[in-house]
């Protein structure tokens, strides 16, 4: 499938209840988490997926030396216990992956893992990385997202190995 081509499906998932990052790092210790911020487009003239992941995520120590990521997308309406366990628990203290009961499936290029039986899954190489700082964001979001002195998100950039509609 083209990238763009579930677009809909993805906006979907991301405003409610999410889809999975799924992380494997250059030691082989593999995490999944949930996000509701993403965006799919064009950078560096590639498709891409970038995603948002707080510093103090066990998903953001891992992906300081992954390959890459995938976005796992689950059919509507399944899945919705992993996603609230994957969100509110940690890597650190979990493995979140057997808790959970899910299924690791080889991804399109090594170092890449992702979730069998989700419905939408965005194969990724890690084409980049940016910390926002405090700054750079938008007073409005800074206060609702980031109150105190919490430190913003860092972006990562996947460049899109491999976009599938699985059934």
């Amino acid at each position: 499938m083209n990238y763009y081509d579930c677009f809909n499906e993805l906006c979907e998932a991301l405003e409610g209840p999410g889809a999975f990052l799924v992380v494997e790092d250059g030691k082989g210790r593999v995490n999944a988490m949930t996000i509701g911020w993403a965006q799919l487009g064009v950078v560096w003239s590639e498709p891409a997926l970038t995603v948002l992941v707080r510093p103090s995520r066990h998903t953001h120590e891992l992906l300081e030396t992954a390959k890459g990521f995938t976005v796992c997308v689950p059919r509507r309406g399944e899945m919705k216990k992993e996603l609230a366990f994957c969100g509110s628990k940690s890597g650190r203290e979990y493995d979140k992956v057997r808790a959970c009961g899910l299924a690791l499936k080889d991804g399109a290029a090594p170092g890449l893992k992702y979730i069998d039986g989700c419905e939408l899954v965005y194969h990724c190489a890690l084409g980049g990385a940016a910390g926002l700082k405090r700054e750079q964001v938008a007073p409005a979001a800074l206060a609702k997202y980031y109150p105190g002195s919490e430190t913003p998100h860092t972006v990562y950039f996947g460049k899109i190995l491999k976009a599938e509609h699985l059934k």
